[in-house]
């Protein structure tokens, strides 16, 4: 069980609205946690801060990716929605203490997914789309999806992301097109 603290500076540090959302995806989190077998403490943790990078303002939000040493690809540095991921990986990893990889491996990669992603990655990925303050064209087919087979979910929200992203004249970062590519791979494979 996470200290109070941990909620107390979150709310502060990201905003009401943003910590509600986190505390919905951590719900979401914990529910396909129990229903996959992963770690529900593990899904908790990387459910309620999977958005702790998500500061207000760009050049705050900059300045903490320069002061941290972390170096954004070119996507990133075009598309900066991106940047929340890595840095909140790094705000977990600092302010908040925490050291699992795997949790701040699932924070890291909750935006864009990523070639052969753990359970706990697709679980983050899958509940911050899912969670029941979104509301999305294919959002209940996702929802419908994810009981039944996490990868055809993770699969058809991959597919639903990039449409949406090219509707938008957007940049693709290419670790969604590798999670993608791979797990049509693997259902190839079946």
């Amino acid at each position: 069980m996470m200290e109070s603290w941990v909620y107390d500076k979150l709310k502060k540090d990201i905003g009401t609205n943003r910590f509600e959302h986190s505390l919905r995806v951590m719900k979401t989190c914990e529910e396909l946690a129990e229903h996959y077998g992963c770690s529900v403490e593990k899904a908790r943790i990387a459910g309620l801060l999977h958005d702790c990078g998500k500061l207000q303002g760009e050049i705050n939000l900059l300045k903490m990716v320069s002061d941290f040493g972390i170096i954004l690809d070119n996507v990133m540095k075009i598309n900066k929605d991106l940047i929340h991921s890595p840095l909140g990986a790094e705000i977990a990893r600092r302010k908040y203490k925490i050291e699992d990889c795997e949790i701040l491996n699932a924070i890291r990669y909750h935006t864009t997914g990523r070639e052969n992603m753990t359970l706990l990655e697709k679980i983050v990925y899958i509940a911050d789309l899912i969670e029941p303050g979104r509301d999305f064209n294919g959002v209940e087919e996702i929802r419908r999806l994810v009981y039944e087979d996490l990868d055809k979910a993770l699969l058809y929200a991959l597919d639903n992301t990039l449409a949406f992203i090219i509707s938008r004249g957007k940049i693709i970062h290419l670790n969604t097109v590798k999670a993608r590519n791979h797990l049509l791979i693997l259902k190839n494979m079946e």
